[in-house]
C-alpha cells in the first residue's frame, strides 16, 4: 500500500511537468492537441465534370477539401442519373473549403475561369447539358461582388473570341455526390476519360499554377 509520503513524492514530479507546461504554451501545443482557430470558408464552383474541377482545385495550397456534387436545382437529394436527365436543374459543382489566409477567394476565381471554357453553354467538350454550365454559386455578398468584377475585367479584357455565359448565382443547398465520384481521378486514372480527357486538363493546370501547387 502506497502511504501519504509516497503519494507525494509520486506527484512531485508531475507538478513539476504541469507547472513548465502552464507557463510554455508552445509545451502544451506538443503535448495536448490545441485548435489554431483557423478560418475557413467555402467556394462553389460549375466548370463541367465535376471529377475535372475536384482534380485541379484539390491540388491548390490552402485548399482543405473538394467535394463533387449538385448544386441549383429544384429536386432534393438527386441522385447523379437524374441530374444527367438534366429534368433537375442541377450543375455537377465542387464545394471547395479553403483557407483564406493561403489563398484568397479571387485566386480560385482565377483558377475556375482559365481551366475551363465560360462561353460555351451548357457544354464542356464532349460534355453536354445544363448539369455541365459554367456557374458560381456565391455564398455572400462579398463573393457575388468579387466573381461579378473579374467577370467584368475578362469581358473588358476581350481575352476570349465569344460572350462569357457563366452564371452568378446566389447558393442555396449543395448535396454531396455519390461516394463513388469522390476523388475519382486520383482512385481511376487508368480510365479512359481520365486520361485522355482529365489527365491532360491536370497537366496544363500544374504548368500554368505551378507556384499555387501544395
Amino acid at each position: 500500500m502506497i502511504n501519504k509520503k509516497h503519494l507525494v513524492l509520486l506527484l512531485i514530479p508531475l507538478l513539476f511537468i504541469f507547472a513548465f507546461n502552464f507557463n510554455n504554451p508552445a509545451n502544451i501545443k506538443g503535448i495536448y492537441k490545441v485548435s489554431d482557430n483557423k478560418k475557413s470558408d467555402t467556394a462553389t464552383f460549375g466548370s463541367g465534370c465535376f471529377w475535372c474541377t475536384e482534380a485541379i482545385f484539390e491540388k491548390l495550397k490552402g485548399v482543405e477539401s473538394v467535394v463533387s456534387g449538385y448544386s441549383g436545382g429544384k429536386t432534393d437529394n438527386p441522385t447523379y442519373k437524374e441530374v444527367c436527365s438534366g429534368e433537375t436543374g442541377h450543375a455537377e459543382v465542387t464545394q471547395i473549403t479553403y483557407d483564406p489566409s493561403i489563398i484568397s477567394f479571387t485566386e480560385l476565381l482565377e483558377v475556375f475561369w482559365k481551366t475551363h471554357d465560360p462561353t460555351t453553354l451548357n457544354r464542356q467538350g464532349n460534355d453536354v447539358g445544363t448539369q455541365y454550365r459554367s456557374v458560381i454559386f456565391y455564398h455572400n455578398e462579398e463573393q457575388k461582388k468579387l466573381a461579378e468584377e473579374y467577370k467584368k475585367k475578362l469581358e473588358e479584357a476581350k481575352i476570349y473570341a465569344n460572350p462569357i455565359v457563366t452564371e452568378i448565382t446566389k447558393f442555396e443547398k449543395f448535396y454531396p455526390a455519390e461516394n463513388y465520384h469522390q476523388d475519382y481521378y486520383e482512385q481511376n486514372k487508368s480510365q479512359p476519360y481520365c486520361s485522355f480527357v482529365i489527365k491532360p486538363k491536370v497537366e496544363k493546370f500544374k504548368k500554368v499554377f505551378e507556384d499555387k501547387l501544395k
